[in-house]
């Protein structure tokens, strides 16, 4: 199969395919010398022992793990969206998932689009009772993952407050605030109208709740 092909992607022609084995395989290169073959054999050879109907190849060549922009994966969820397919075959985990929290997230849609999903090297099928306590297994890696992080941010910002070190966003200047609170109470400008007076000195939030207050605040008319 040539790059180009599976830049693209391939539709099989095939055979009338049995009901629930219309299969699309992922594949997934780092480099564009790297060749897919070995996942690509493995994955033929896998859906032909059991029974499974390749119907369409989705190939990422030279695409990070962690790069959002994957368009053979997002073809590939299209047409799980749309039911063409009954089954996704990838060879690992890491050919597909950029994260254990990315793993979880299209696991979970496969699961509500009814669509099975099978990492051979893993030896995961989420058809079996063990791929389907491995689904929650991932569920709780990702929640420990997602606790982990923020704990860590969070001891990091401490430390560094600790320090004398300022994070986050710089605060708004007094003078700004004055200029909203003056645009809020002598117009009846929206929040977005106000903003771009200021020039987009104060996000679109700050703006929001400054008017808010500056209006409530403000005396009723006699």
């Amino acid at each position: 199969m040539s790059a180009k092909e599976y830049l693209s992607g391939r539709r099989r022609t095939a055979p009338k395919t049995r009901l629930g084995t219309r299969t699309a395989l992922y594949l997934r290169v780092s480099t564009a010398d790297q060749k897919p073959d070995l996942q690509y054999d493995g994955l033929r050879g896998y859906a032909e022992r059991a029974g499974l109907d390749v119907v369409q190849d989705y190939c990422d060549v030279a695409v990070s793990g962690r790069r959002e922009g994957r368009p053979q994966l997002n073809a590939l969820m299209t047409a799980a969206r749309n039911q063409e397919i009954d089954c996704v075959l990838v060879w690992k985990f890491d050919r597909f998932a950029r994260s254990t929290r990315h793993l979880l997230v299209a696991l979970e849609e496969f699961d509500h689009l009814g669509v099975r999903f099978i990492s051979v090297q893993d030896q995961i099928d989420t058809d079996s009772p063990m791929g389907r306590a491995m689904f929650t297994i991932i569920g709780a890696m990702a929640e420990l993952e997602s606790s982990l992080i923020s704990e860590r941010v969070t001891a990091g910002m401490r430390a560094a407050e600790a320090r004398g070190r300022h994070l986050g966003r710089p605060g708004t200047s007094q003078r700004v605030i004055n200029e909203i609170e003056t645009l809020a109470t002598s117009t009846d400008l929206s929040i977005r109208a106000i903003q771009k007076k200021i020039a987009g000195r104060a996000s679109r939030s700050i703006v929001g709740e400054i008017t808010k207050r500056a209006r409530t605040a403000q005396p009723p008319a006699l």
